[in-house]
């Protein structure tokens, strides 16, 4: 299993290739910047006008421009995010946007750089399962979130586990992709524990699309491909993009 210290460089620099990549203007004065996520955190967000807003794992800035017209100018939005070609793009897409309720901000989700109760929604987009420790992201989450605030966050988790195939779970892993968030998945069980744990309340976690043994071999090592058709097929329908939602008491 990588150190956390190798994780983090191996996603970081993932995402910096893909952001170095893309285009953003296409000859328009407003930019549309791309989504890297797998799901739709606004549908269990429900922002308000006046909310302060923090988006663990912003990227170039698709959901922060999305809430920060949600909360209006009389709230405001932080994007977190560790890798720098990610916050430049952001910071130039919110510029040619006109958005100015925004912050985005360098930094681990594991510590997040914002005083304690100071947010009243978190969403994140197929990020925290990138961190080696997921339980320190959602401590730190519920540390920042004021009294009745939400946590709004799409997600892959594992809907059953991993057990009766050739490999154990530990080889599985070792094969799936942490940049596309399928090896550092929780299971559906693991997952709540974690939440709880951190001292989150009204817990919800909803299957919304599992992924195919085509969408699962676009996240796989050589080795793990090259198991027997049925094996793989066995794989199937385990890893699901969910939406997990929960609150500060």
């Amino acid at each position: 299993m990588d150190s956390p210290t190798t994780i983090k460089e191996l996603v970081r620099t993932h995402y910096a290739g893909i952001i170095r990549s893309t285009s953003i203007c296409c000859g328009s004065d407003e930019a549309v910047p791309s989504s890297y996520g797998c799901g739709n955190p606004f549908a269990a967000a429900a922002l308000k006008r006046g909310e302060y807003v923090l988006d663990l794992g912003s990227g170039a800035g698709a959901d922060v421009l999305i809430a920060a017209r949600a909360v209006g100018e009389e709230g405001r939005v932080y994007g977190l995010d560790m890798t720098d070609d990610m916050l430049e793009a952001a910071q130039e897409n919110a510029r040619r946007s006109g958005i100015r309720n925004v912050v985005f901000l360098r930094g681990d989700i594991e510590a997040i750089p914002l005083p304690s109760g100071s947010i009243d929604v978190i969403i994140s987009n197929c990020v925290v399962n990138l961190a080696p420790d997921k339980g320190a992201a959602f401590a730190e989450a519920h540390r920042v979130l004021r009294t009745g605030g939400r946590l709004a966050i799409a997600d892959i988790v594992v809907d059953g586990n991993l057990n009766g195939l050739p490999l154990t779970e530990r080889q599985i892993r070792a094969g799936l992709s942490w940049a596309a968030c399928v090896a550092g998945a929780l299971t559906t069980e693991e997952l709540r524990a974690t939440l709880d744990a951190a001292g989150f309340d009204n817990i919800g976690i909803s299957i919304q699309d599992r992924y195919s043994r085509q969408r699962l071999e676009r996240t796989m090592s050589p080795e793990i491909t090259s198991l027997p058709g049925p094996v793989v097929d066995d794989l199937s329908g385990r890893f699901a993009s969910s939406l997990i939602s929960a609150v500060k008491a």
